[in-house]
C-alpha cells in the first residue's frame, strides 16, 4: 500500500512530495495522525507525547547508555586503534572528524566520528550530501560507512551525555531533505529533538537511512523518530540495538 496521500498530510504544501510507492504502511501511522494539532492554517503537525512511565524509563535508559557505552570503548578499543593506523596510512589529517549536530532541546553538540573523507574535502557544514561512489570519500572511508565503524566514536558522545544508544540520529542545522530545509518539509520535525539523537534509531533499524533526497523516505524517518518517542520504552531501546546489530552483521546498511 502507497502511502503517498499521508505523506502529503503531514508534509508542509509546499513539499513536492513524488508520487511513488514507499512501502507498507507503519502500524503506527494511523495513532500518529490521529495525535496532531492542527495549525493556523489547518494542516496537521506531528505530535511527540511520551507515556506517564517515561521519566523512569528514561533514567534507566540513561544508565545502560552509560554502561553500554563504556563497555564498548573497553571491548572495541583494540579495533578502534587499528582504525585509527588505517585512517593515518591512507591519507593526511586527523583520525577524527568533528561536526556539529543538534541535540535534545536543539541544543548544538559536536558529533565525533573517523574521518572517511580527505582532509581538505571534508564538509563540516554538512550541507553537501554524500552519494554513491562520492570521491571525496577515501577507501578506508568507504568501508567504515558502509559497516558504519566510522560511528564507533559516538560511544563518547553518549557517555558525556550528548547522545544515547538509541534515539533519532543526529542532524545538522538546517538539514536538506528532499531539496528543501528539513523543518520546511515535515510540519512538526522539532518534536524530533525532545530526547537525546542516538547512535541508532527506529527509522535505521528499518532500513531508512542514507541519503535524504527522496521526500517520501525523508518524511517516513521523522514518522518514525515521533513514533520511537511517544512508545518510548526500554525494551523497544533493545529491539532497535538488537535489530541494528543484525542488519550490520547482515551486510551492512551505511552509504
Amino acid at each position: 500500500m502507497s502511502i503517498h496521500p499521508i505523506l502529503q498530510m503531514i508534509g508542509r504544501p509546499e513539499a513536492d512530495v513524488a508520487g511513488q510507492n514507499a512501502g507498507t504502511r507503519s502500524p503506527m501511522l494511523e495513532a500518529l495522525l490521529a495525535d496532531t494539532v492542527l495549525a493556523n492554517d489547518n494542516v496537521p503537525t506531528l505530535v511527540a507525547r511520551t507515556r506517564p512511565h517515561a521519566p523512569v524509563q528514561f533514567a534507566l535508559k540513561r544508565a545502560m547508555d552509560v554502561g553500554g557505552a563504556f563497555a564498548g570503548l573497553i571491548v572495541l578499543a583494540p579495533i578502534l586503534l587499528l582504525i585509527a593506523i588505517m585512517i593515518r596510512l591512507e591519507s593526511k589529517g586527523p583520525v577524527f572528524f568533528r561536526q556539529l549536530r543538534t541535540g535534545r532541546n536543539e541544543v548544538p553538540f559536536e558529533i565525533l566520528k573517523f574521518r572517511s573523507m580527505y582532509v581538505e574535502q571534508c564538509d563540516h557544514a554538512g550541507v553537501r550530501l554524500t552519494v554513491d561512489g562520492d570521491p571525496r570519500v577515501t577507501r578506508m572511508g568507504r568501508f567504515l560507512r558502509k559497516t558504519s565503524l566510522d560511528e564507533i566514536p559516538q560511544l563518547w558522545n553518549v557517555v558525556v551525555g550528548h547522545m544515547s544508544l538509541v534515539g533519532p540520529r543526529p542532524h545538522v542545522p538546517d538539514m536538506v531533505a528532499g531539496g528543501m530545509n528539513y523543518a520546511d518539509l515535515v510540519r512538526g520535525y522539532e518534536n524530533r529533538h525532545l530526547v537525546r539523537p542516538g547512535l541508532t534509531g527506529l527509522a535505521q533499524s528499518r532500513g531508512l537511512r542514507g541519503p535524504t533526497t527522496d521526500s517520501d523516505t525523508a518524511i517516513r524517518r521523522i514518522l518514525s523518530d515521533v513514533e520511537y518517542i511517544r512508545t518510548f520504552s526500554i525494551l523497544l531501546d533493545i529491539r532497535i540495538l538488537v535489530r541494528t546489530i543484525i542488519n550490520e552483521l547482515r551486510g551492512g546498511t551505511g552509504s
